[in-house]
């Protein structure tokens, strides 16, 4: 997964586009300017990675959540149930949420 900055985004695109009107002319492109476009992949990438990874806690962080609020709910007094269901149901929403997170970022 590559998550760019708006500077890396423009100045990606603007190198890529110089590169390819040099391929166009019969030159080949600088490798400064490959190299540059190189370091701004592999910054994003890095990036991307480190965002991934903090999906994937927030994801097992919301697991938990639910396992011990279903554990409350079976634990509940009869008066407490509802409130108990409430938090279990919560908790569920929150990891449906992180799993399309994770789900949307893996894909990208």
């Amino acid at each position: 997964m590559h998550v760019y900055t708006p500077a890396e985004k423009r100045t990606r695109r603007r190198l890529v586009r110089e590169g390819s009107r040099m391929a166009l002319a019969g030159l080949s492109p600088e490798a400064a300017k490959e190299r540059r476009i190189d370091t701004i992949d592999a910054a994003a990438f890095e990036r991307g990675q480190r965002e991934l990874n903090a999906l994937y806690a927030v994801r097992e962080t919301d697991r938990q959540a639910v396992a011990v609020a279903k554990a409350q709910f079976r634990t509940a007094a009869r008066e407490d149930r509802a409130a108990a269901r409430q938090r279990v149901r919560d908790a569920e929403q929150a990891l449906r949420r992180s799993e399309r997170a994770v789900d949307k970022a893996e894909l990208q």
